[in-house]
Parts: structure tokens; sequence; C-alpha cells
């Protein structure tokens, strides 16, 4: 079975690729990229694809060029003739630009799903979208993969249920948030906010009981941190025990890993989707590895099995 597949990664989710590799019982087929001095780059294939099921695993995370390198590895192993191309995209960028919430303004999640097909996807297998209606976007098949699998599994393991409180930093995240509170048959609250500008908080407040809760936070994503943070603290105020958070995507830009770090967080949990930036404060950062789910989808698609277990939230 081995055989008849190639999996290769993009520069940004190499070590990630390494791991899907091996889980799934082969190695990465090397790829080569080469930059040119005013930035421009181009990627080459080091091994014959013709007629395989190739599998290239890359998230999409700023810079952009991380994208493109998607895009150019799908095109490569396109016209080296590959039977099939599966994106494997751990995290999907873009993903908050899912809809026209003002006059003028890209919608570009939509933007994104154009340019993979038009670089010859043929699926494409992600986890936690910001949105998930962004799998309507394809007209090819998505397999849309859900980080609770894992982090239900965690909390079971690790937390005292009968004293735990779910919360979601926003409105938004009510409905993850409830769906974590009736798998584990708790209680849950609700951080409303009002944002002046995008990525700063002007005011928050608790809608339900965290008085002596161990609180953990939901989400599906963590940027800057602000809100997180905030949420944090805000349950601390009234009340709660301790307070942690749960993401399955640490975006983690500016300022985000000094104000985990300085918060009154005591542990944050995310998986390893993006990778941990070098050289800055991780203490209260907890990985939790998804490359094994991801080899076990990508295992069930090559023989023909179904996947609907590893959707189960």
């Amino acid at each position: 079975m081995s055989d008849m597949i190639k999996i290769l990664a993009g520069s940004a989710s190499l070590d990630f690729g390494k791991r899907v590799a091996a889980a799934y019982g082969s190695e990465l087929v090397p790829v080569t990229t080469t930059r040119f001095s005013d930035g421009e780059f181009t990627v080459s294939i080091e091994e014959t694809v013709r007629g395989k099921e190739v599998v290239i695993v890359q998230s999409t995370f700023p810079p952009t060029d991380n994208l493109f390198e998607l895009l150019l590895l799908i095109d490569a192993a396109k016209r080296a003739s590959a039977k099939r191309i599966i994106a494997v995209m751990p995290y999907f960028g873009f993903a908050r630009q899912d809809r026209k919430d003002k006059p003028r303004v890209a919608i570009g999640a939509k933007l994104v799903a154009n340019m993979l097909m038009a670089a010859g996807v043929d699926r494409v297998i992600t986890m936690d979208l910001h949105a998930d209606q962004i799998q309507g976007f394809f007209e090819v098949p998505v397999d849309h993969l859900y980080g609770s699998t894992l982090f239900l599994n965690h909390i079971k393991e690790n937390f005292d249920l009968t004293n735990v409180c779910i919360a979601t930093p926003d409105t938004g995240g009510t409905k993850r948030a409830n769906t974590y509170a009736k798998a584990l048959g708790v209680d849950m609250a609700i951080c409303y906010k009002q944002r002046e500008v995008a990525n700063q908080v002007a005011s928050m407040t608790v809608i339900g009981d965290v008085t002596g809760k161990d609180v953990i936070i939901v989400d599906d994503m963590c940027d800057t941190a602000g809100t997180l943070t905030k949420a944090a603290g805000l349950m601390k105020e009234y009340g709660a025990n301790s307070v942690r958070a749960i993401c399955t995507h640490g975006v983690l830009s500016g300022p985000a890993y000094d104000r985990i770090e300085d918060s009154v967080l005591t542990e944050f949990i995310i998986a390893d989707t993006i990778p941990l930036k070098e050289g800055v404060p991780t203490s209260k950062i907890k990985v939790l590895p998804v490359h094994d789910m991801f080899a076990q989808v990508i295992k069930c698609l090559m023989s023909n099995e179904s996947i609907s277990s590893h959707f189960n939230f």
C-alpha cells in the first residue's frame, strides 16, 4: 500500500509531515526549494510521482509564501502525472474571511479554495476550520477533522469533571463550548465581548457561574491572545478556582507568547498544527500531537474505508 502513496511536505510543516509519514509507515519524498535573490522561489519534487497518490502536507499560516508553496507543490505533482493529489492542511489560513461582513471586502477563504482547485488538488484534509461552511467553497471532497476528538480525551484523563466548567471567550464559540460541555456532562459559561477594532477588545462580561470551578476555555484558534487572556482574567475575577485554555491552532502572533506567560492561565493547550516559534516563553504551553489522526485518515482513504469515526465531535 505504501508504494502507491508519496507523502511530501512544504517547508512550513516539514516536521509535522515527517511524523505523518512515519505514522503512515513511509518516508517523506524529498523536495528542493530554490530561492532567487528577489524573493521568488520554485519547488522541485526529487522523486517520481507518476501514477501515485500524492499527499502534500502544509499548513498555510502567515506569511503567504506558505500558501503559495503549497500551490506550487500541487502544480508540480499535477505536471508530474500524479494519479491523485491530496492536500493535508492542518491549519487552513484565511479561514476568518468566510463572508462579506461589510461592503467591499474580499472573501479570502473562497479565494484560497479557488486557487487550490485551480492548481489541481483532488481532495483536502484539514482540521477545525474557523467556519464550517468553508467546506462548501470547494468542488472537491473536504475531510474536516475535529481537534475535540483529541482534547475531550485529554480532559477526561487529566481533570476531575465534577468541578470542571467549559467556557467560550466569545459568543461565536458558544456552539463549540456547548458541545464540549454536553460531551463531558459539565456546566458552561460564556464571555460576552465587544470590539472597537479587530484584535482589540473593548469590554467583556461573564454569563454563567464559574465560582470555585476549574474553568477550561475552548476555541478553534488563538492569534494575539488578547481576548483569551482577558477572558481568563475575568473568570478569575468571577471566582474561578483555576483557568486553562484549549485552542486547536496556536497562531500566536505579536505579543501572544508574553501575554500567555503573564496571564492567570495555569495551562494553554494547543495542537501541533502550527509549530511554536523558537526563543519565546512556552512554560505554560502544552502541545498535543495530531499527526497520528491525519495518518489514520490517509490510511482509510488509501484503502477506501470509512472515515466517519474521525468526525465524531
